[in-house]
């Protein structure tokens, strides 16, 4: 692999698929000379970034996501966009993910040159695929792609982790699934920007109206984020490629609005603060770990704390107060 920074940052910036898949890999390598490569790499592209939407997309079991994804897509890369896909999947160590699944199932948007699709990296913790997909963004940013599409493969935290990357966030549901609401976490629904009820159509479309209302009237009891934005409730067919297009309507209304106030400029501050913040934590805990004075102590007071003999609070000090030593 080369270690000048320079082939890096030149062949992302002109667009290189080789060098950006490349970079992508240098993220994903747990490796230290890897790791302070891409470092110097990021902080040189830093400047290219910023200018891209992006859109984070999650959704029930069985909604159609990657068709959805596909249908999207190809309705940007034919507007003349470039669209470039990532996934969070920190189930993918367990499971084996589907992300690859999907990358085989869009096939028309694989093929396409104004499409890039990457799959979320396999193995580690939810924090570790995080911290590469932001990076990713960034890379993605840098080499020209205007629209970046961020899924959520996994369940539970990672729609909270996605979506404090993003700008807008997608919930997809299905209609006719018996309770609308069942299994949807408020949390989830406070997350979203705009709920999209896909698989409206044929026998199915009075059933996507009713869902439509019930996810509304859900909406309702909730607090929007910002004043200047209420998260709709829109109905679409990945299938029929009907609804697609008022779907990216509405999140270039909210990117336009959102920009126009400043709102977005001040999210993407917070989440860049929250992020240093995760990091820095990360950070000290490894660190703190790695201590020899800790290594040395940490067995006697776990194993204190097992028996019953200490209680947790007084480990913990204790492998502190050695530190003062």
């Amino acid at each position: 692999m080369d270690i000048d920074p320079d082939y890096y940052v030149q062949g992302v910036c002109s667009g290189n698929r080789k060098a950006l898949a490349k970079t992508i890999t240098l993220i994903e390598s747990s490796l230290p000379k890897h790791q302070e490569l891409i470092t110097s790499v990021l902080d040189r592209l830093l400047s290219f970034t910023g200018k891209a939407v992006r859109l984070g997309i999650t959704g029930v079991p069985g909604v159609g996501k990657s068709t959805f994804i596909e249908s999207l897509g190809m309705n940007l890369v034919e507007r003349g966009h470039r669209v470039a896909i990532l996934a969070v999947d920190p189930s993918s160590t367990h499971s084996g993910g589907s992300i690859m699944g999907d990358k085989t199932r869009m096939e028309k948007l694989s093929v396409q040159p104004n499409a890039f699709i990457r799959p979320s990296p396999s193995g580690g913790t939810l924090g570790g695929v995080s911290r590469k997909t932001r990076e990713t963004i960034l890379v993605c940013e840098a080499a020209g792609f205007d629209v970046i599409m961020v899924e959520t493969v996994g369940v539970g935290q990672s729609e909270v982790s996605v979506a404090s990357m993003v700008d807008f966030f997608l919930l997809l549901m299905l209609a006719g699934a018996g309770d609308e609401l069942q299994g949807i976490k408020r949390g989830i629904l406070e997350l979203a920007d705009a709920i999209v009820v896909n698989k409206a159509d044929g026998d199915n479309i009075d059933k996507a109206l009713q869902a439509k209302k019930v996810y509304a009237d859900a909406m309702h009891l909730f607090s929007a984020e910002s004043s200047h934005w209420s998260p709709p409730v829109l109905t679409c067919s990945a299938l029929n490629m009907t609804g697609i297009s008022e779907v990216w309507q509405t999140v270039l209304d909210h990117h336009k609005k959102m920009t126009a106030v400043g709102y977005l400029e001040q999210k993407r501050k917070k989440q860049a603060l929250a992020w240093m913040r995760t990091l820095l934590e990360e950070g000290i805990q490894e660190w703190f770990y790695r201590i020899p004075e800790v290594k040395n102590m940490l067995p006697e007071v776990t194993w204190a704390v097992e028996r019953g003999s200490t209680t947790p609070t007084v480990a913990v000090k204790k492998l502190l107060n050695s530190l003062k030593n």
